[in-house]
């Protein structure tokens, strides 16, 4: 029986970069599902003109080895941008460029299959065998391993049922650029949500709103549409020593520490907050009326088809007033949710410990604890992470450490250093 030393579900930057770090320098023998038809990074959000709110250091692997071929300074090299970049004069990546770097890596990785889905994960005591679909040649497939990597990323959220209305009248902001060129068309279009995602795509229609004739709105149940924190000393909780400290904490603790850590995580960078009021007061010269509409402390909790247009209700909660109007288009910026199989559960949902009714514990090397006790070989996940490593749960930059604890571990050596004791703060004594 063939088996493997890890086998990584779903293919997104943290997988990725998984594949990436072990094909480089370790023996490992590794392979990596996912289910759809090409790789893809968030295709229906590479607006023009936006970037990421990392550094282009934050790539799949400069963190652990900065000589690797597969760093995003050597994709520039190789695609001939490097002087273009050098001139670009930013850190960010531009998020277009980014989504072609991930592409460009991953036509490396032969080890990368898609159009195979993961259909099971049987435990089997010493191994796990993991059932695929591989739907484009039409076969299913056992492959046995003794380690599994869970990377299926985030599902959009939605906060409220969207019976009977159709995707191109009220749609998450994952799908914005599919949608757009009819959105546009519009005589009402509301963007919900309070992130960079529903600023970017605000600022996107408010640019086009003079070639066009719509109403455009921007509601949010936050207090207000906050600034990000880009403070030096601020974001080094975006750091590995961070996330140790973060991990040691009780679970109520640790719960409690992520509202505290809201505008540092969640936020829109001051660039897109410039630009639009900018932008808003340029075109307000001589008080014009401008067909805009701007208010936060508003939720909404209800859409639905009412004649030809979507009939929104919301709610002003500071003051307790209940608002309803009408809209022809919705877009829902309004986040994601850790995308777990359902297979998962039917499988391992009573064998594992759970901190509450939906986060699973994880110990610190990223595995989920089973409750029959030590074991040799691991589940570790890379989703569903925010109540265990805090600002380590989505941070590209973070996930490179992570990747480092997987493969140290799985490899029984120290392939990658660690990088610890790396920043100014510290967080007790």
């Amino acid at each position: 029986m063939e088996q493997y030393d890890l086998i990584g579900i779903g293919i997104g930057p943290y997988n990725l970069g998984l594949a990436t770090l072990t094909a480089e320098k370790t023996n490992l023998k590794t392979i990596f599902f996912d289910q759809n038809g090409q790789f893809a990074w968030h295709p229906g959000m590479l607006i023009e003109g936006t970037d990421l709110q990392v550094s282009f250091l934050a790539d799949l692997v400069t963190f652990a080895n900065p000589t690797s071929k597969y760093t995003f300074l050597n994709y520039l090299h190789e695609q001939n941008r490097l002087y273009k970049f050098f001139f670009f004069h930013k850190f960010e990546m531009p998020r277009a460029e980014y989504a072609a770097y991930l592409k460009w890596v991953v036509k490396q990785m032969p080890n990368c299959h898609f159009k195979s889905q993961v259909k099971d994960v049987i435990d089997h005591g010493d191994h796990y065998e993991v059932v695929v679909n591989h739907w484009g040649e039409q076969k299913e497939c056992s492959y046995f391993t003794k380690h599994v990597t869970l990377g299926t990323g985030g599902t959009p959220m939605i906060p409220f049922e969207l019976d009977d209305i159709g995707s191109e009248d009220v749609h998450h902001s994952s799908q914005y650029l599919y949608h757009k060129k009819r959105t546009v068309q519009a005589k009402h279009i509301t963007v919900v949500g309070s992130g960079q995602s529903a600023a970017e795509i605000f600022f996107d229609l408010l640019k086009l709103q003079e070639h066009f004739d719509y109403h455009l709105f921007w509601y949010t149940r936050s207090p207000g549409f906050l600034q990000l924190d880009n403070s030096k000393l601020g974001q080094e909780v975006f750091t590995p020593d961070y996330v140790d400290y973060f991990h040691e904490l009780p679970y109520q603790e640790r719960t409690d520490s992520l509202e505290l850590l809201g505008q540092l995580r969640k936020g829109i960078d001051q660039e897109t907050l410039h630009r639009i009021h900018e932008l808003l007061y340029h075109r307000s010269i001589e008080n014009k009326k401008l067909p805009v509409t701007i208010q936060p402390l508003t939720e909404i909790q209800k859409v639905v088809i009412h004649g030809s247009l979507v009939k929104v209700e919301a709610k002003q909660w500071q003051k307790g007033e209940d608002v309803t109007f009408e809209t022809e288009k919705v877009i829902l910026a309004t986040g994601y949710r850790p995308n777990i199989p359902d297979w998962f559960y039917q499988r391992f949902e009573n064998n594992i410990e759970w901190e509450d009714d939906k986060r699973f514990k994880v110990d610190n090397n990223f595995k989920l604890v089973f409750k029959q006790g030590q074991r040799e070989h691991h589940f570790y996940t890379l989703t569903n992470l925010e109540q265990s490593h805090g600002t380590g749960a989505t941070n590209l930059g973070l996930a490179v450490d992570r990747n480092i604890q997987i493969i140290n571990e799985i490899a029984g050596e120290t392939v990658y250093e660690q990088q610890r004791d790396t920043i100014f703060t510290q967080f007790d004594s």
